[in-house]
């Protein structure tokens, strides 16, 4: 109705709580008030002008699900009443703490900040140095890394913003610095986000949750409570069988697809902008895979590798080519890429490159196999088609190579498409893959 009133109100039971909404509405008749749950189902009303008639069966489906009674009493022309009865859990058996003696009132620790704000980075920061701790502050998630893999702090609290820039939130942050730092160091998590999902993965990933804006009290009471905890945490070991895959990719949001698609996998993922903030943030060892763009801002792809393979590093890595480039795909496995990817790519390719990388890393059978396989299928062309081949992946035109072989252009069209039929290939990288794995295979 237009007139009216609502009260909602709350009583003590002798078992629990009443939570009670009450409306001085049209009543409802007996006849009603069993079906008045049903979906979509309205009580006659001329007044009525919107709604679905699905509130009072979403109230008791919910009411349902958490175990929770729910009541309705009417009288036409006064108003309805409905009820929600929710039990009192068990009582908590409440430990007295021995009081703190006046020298552990206060404690201060190192305390590492990540918030893109900078104005809220610099009031957090101000805030913890005023109280005595030391606090530094990046504004992302690669920063933080690099913060930590250089040795500017090792923080003993983690006070991370939820959204962070650049494709890692907060919680994926903490993952990564806690596996780097083999410390279950705690990790507080700054957000104004109360969704479900949003607190049961804060929950999942043993972290802790402060509202924002942080009140500078319910911070500092925080801080001491974990900065007094004497219980040493365990080492973080990395579950079996996960992958870190470092992404570099200069594309926002390319990047974050790729990060997107693989975290699904179950994989800890880490973006990178450049290839000069992956080699500032890269802390060599454990289970890692590199997945990079040819064409990067600054160093691009091709250097990186090679940067990493004199440095007589063995990370496995997988170059994003562009589509049918093989001038490209050629120079990534000269540069030491494991393998590469041609724009666009699904899911399931990616997923089955990085398997394939990460599985020839960890086996030198495998990539023994691999490169006999390759050379099988080398074995399987003919002269005419080695020296057509080689000729097609140097970037020469089929009328240029008709010309000097002195045959038809559609011969050569011919021998093309046997080639790519007898060695499995569906482009021309993939055959330039072929045919440089066959090479290293067949070298001393």
């Amino acid at each position: 109705t237009r007139q009216g009133r609502v009260l909602l109100g709350c009583r003590r039971r002798t078992q629990g709580l009443s939570i009670e909404v009450w409306d001085t509405g049209i009543g409802i008749p007996d006849k009603d008030k069993a079906i008045i749950f049903d979906e979509y189902h309205q009580v006659d009303n001329a007044a009525r002008e919107r709604g679905l008639g699905l509130g009072l069966s979403i109230v008791q489906r919910l009411a349902g699900l958490l175990g929770h009674g729910l009541e309705v009493h009417s009288r036409l022309g006064r108003g309805s009443v409905f009820a929600i009865a929710v039990p009192f859990g068990p009582p908590e058996h409440v430990v007295a703490l021995p009081a703190a003696s006046p020298a552990a009132r206060h404690r201060t620790g190192a305390i590492l900040v990540i918030e893109d704000d900078p104005d809220v980075r610099d009031l957090l920061v101000r805030v913890l140095t005023d109280e005595g701790h030391i606090a530094i502050a990046a504004a992302d998630g690669e920063a933080a890394l690099a913060l930590v893999a250089r040795g500017a702090i090792r923080p003993e609290i983690i006070l991370a913003d939820f959204n962070l820039p650049n494709g890692m939130n907060g919680l994926r942050l903490g993952d990564l610095l806690r596996e780097r730092l083999g410390v279950a160091v705690p990790v507080i998590i700054l957000t104004a986000d109360i969704s479900t999902e949003t607190l049961r993965d804060i929950a999942a990933r043993n972290c802790l949750r402060l509202h924002k804006p942080v009140r500078a009290a319910d911070l500092g009471g925080l801080l001491q409570r974990l900065l007094g905890e004497a219980q040493a945490q365990p080492p973080i070991m990395p579950p079996a069988g996960v992958t870190t895959i470092h992404v570099v990719e200069d594309d926002v949001q390319a990047r974050d697809v790729l990060l997107r698609v693989l975290e699904r996998e179950g994989q800890v993922v880490i973006g990178h902008a450049s290839a000069e903030a992956f080699l500032e943030a890269y802390h060599a060892g454990g289970a890692a895979c590199l997945l990079l763009d040819a064409k990067l801002p600054g160093m691009s792809g091709f250097e990186l590798l090679t940067r990493l393979r004199q440095a007589g590093d063995t990370l496995p890595a997988i170059m994003i080519t562009g589509s049918s480039d093989v001038g490209a795909a050629v120079q990534a496995i000269k540069a030491g890429a494991s393998d590469f990817i041609e724009k666009p790519a699904g899911a399931a390719t990616l997923r089955a490159t990085i398997d394939r990388a990460m599985a020839q890393a960890r086996d030198l059978g495998k990539l023994a196999a691999w490169h006999r396989e390759a050379a099988d299928h080398m074995a399987s062309l003919t002269p005419r088609q080695r020296e057509i081949m080689d000729r097609v992946l140097a970037g020469e035109p089929s009328k240029n190579i008709a010309a000097d072989l002195g045959i038809s252009q559609r011969t050569v069209e011919t021998h093309r498409a046997a080639i790519m039929h007898r060695t499995g290939s569906k482009s021309l990288p993939e055959l330039a893959r072929l045919a440089m794995a066959a090479a290293t295979g067949a070298q001393p």
